[in-house]
């Protein structure tokens, strides 16, 4: 019988050290994939969306006219209400959904395009309401891990903070 409790003592302790172990390696993943592995994550999809808004170069699509003039509704306060201005809102849409998306796979200005698309995610929650454990969740916690975060290394950002910088140094005297 000890020698079983050792045994198993034994085991217990090499679990133990390659779960050390394994930790220690996953933790040596450098933040910045994950990070661009979001960037892109959530571009795609807000991407491929605004390609079927435009039929041309700022042409709405019929799709995107009939959409947003007919079938999206504002879901608020349990009552339902037309987009207002809902040819301007389609174009914004599309523009947004081109727009924002390319700058987050290029990691420009990262914080201000997935705060753009959490907003849109927001308005997107109201006009359908079923989509929230589906999409819009994971596209918010995308979104907000990026407002928080940043692009990362992997990302233009660093070199604009950096040029930027440079600029606002002081002039050194000496």
């Amino acid at each position: 019988m000890t020698i079983e409790r050792a045994s198993s003592r034994g085991l217990g302790v090499a679990l133990v050290s390659l779960h050390h172990r394994a930790e220690h390696l996953l933790a040596l993943i450098p933040q910045s994939l994950p990070l661009l592995a979001l960037r892109i994550g959530l571009a795609i999809p807000f991407f491929k969306s605004g390609l079927t808004k435009w039929d041309g170069f700022l042409t709405l699509s019929t799709g995107a006219r009939f959409l947003f003039e007919q079938e999206f509704k504002l879901h608020i306060f349990g009552s339902q209400f037309s987009y207002p201005m809902p040819l301007a809102m389609a174009a914004a849409a599309g523009i947004a959904e081109l727009a924002l998306p390319v700058l987050l796979v290029l990691g420009l200005f990262t914080r201000y395009a997935a705060l753009g698309l959490l907003a849109m995610t927001a308005v997107i929650q109201l006009t359908i309401p079923d989509g929230w454990a589906n999409f819009h969740l994971p596209w918010a916690a995308m979104a907000l891990t990026l407002v928080v975060y940043g692009g990362g290394r992997i990302a233009l950002d660093p070199l604009v903070n950096f040029a930027a910088n440079d600029q606002t140094r002081p002039i050194s005297n000496g």
